[in-house]
């Protein structure tokens, strides 16, 4: 008994700094420990994979001049007779909804502590984001002809994402499920637009061809990416597992 008694007066106490260190451990660090770095890079390199099948070939062809790549889509439906006559009704600027949800995407969970990217993997990030934004850019454009009705919503939401690629570190202040949801949503309107209205046009496109088309791999792709963006927002911000939140 006196022992028992000799032990708990005599315990050894872990020093302040120890207590406070472990007690400080950050957002970031419980974030890396919960998930692997293919969970932590999923987001970047999906990103990257939804551009690279949104510039491959939508309409693949011998003649590289025939060669119909995703960013090709929002000015070529222009010129499409039954869309110039409304038989086929469709929202051209749909076709850019993956540049926006990429851009958007990187530009909001870029810089969040918790998630811990590193500074390189961040400036990249910014870069790729910064690309896919001026990609909106309308071809032989010119600061009058950003401002026509035609190109007005085109713009403005190059202009959004540009200001919020360069306002990361801000944008990531923005709470997670409400950044989550904005993604999430960007990428479904990403998948569903270009997506669908491919589809639409693609007899149409095939009459100007004078030949059956088969789409190429860029759609796949493409998809395959704003799945994994989705995936990662939908698993992370906007609904995370009990272990997440522990």
């Amino acid at each position: 008994m006196g022992n028992a008694e000799w032990g708990m007066r005599n315990r050894v106490s872990l020093p302040d700094d120890v207590d406070g260190a472990t007690a400080g451990t950050d957002d970031t660090s419980l974030f890396a420990i919960r998930h692997s770095l293919f969970t932590i890079f999923l987001l970047p390199f999906s990103a990257l994979l939804a551009l690279v099948g949104y510039f491959g070939p939508w309409i693949p062809h011998r003649a590289a001049g025939l060669v119909v790549i995703g960013l090709d889509l929002g000015e070529l439906v222009k010129f499409l007779y039954p869309v110039q006559q409304g038989d086929i009704g469709l929202w051209r600027e749909g076709f850019y909804l993956p540049l926006v949800a990429v851009s958007v995407a990187l530009s909001l969970f870029a810089w969040r502590r918790e998630v811990g990217y590193p500074l390189v993997a961040r400036l990249g990030m910014f870069g790729v984001a910064t690309v896919a934004t001026l990609n909106l850019l309308p071809p032989a454009w010119t600061p009058g002809l950003l401002l026509t009705p035609e190109f007005r919503l085109q713009t403005g939401a190059m202009a959004g994402c540009l200001a919020l690629a360069l306002l990361m570190p801000i944008a990531a202040l923005l709470p997670t499920r409400v950044a989550g949801a904005i993604v999430l949503g960007l990428t479904v309107a990403a998948l569903y637009f270009p997506l669908a209205q491919f589809q639409w046009i693609l007899p149409a496109l095939a009459n100007l061809y004078n030949q059956p088309l088969v789409p190429g791999w860029g759609p796949w792709v493409m998809g395959a990416g704003e799945i994994g963006i989705g995936y990662w927002v939908l698993r992370w911000a906007v609904w995370p597992t009990k272990s997440d939140n522990e």
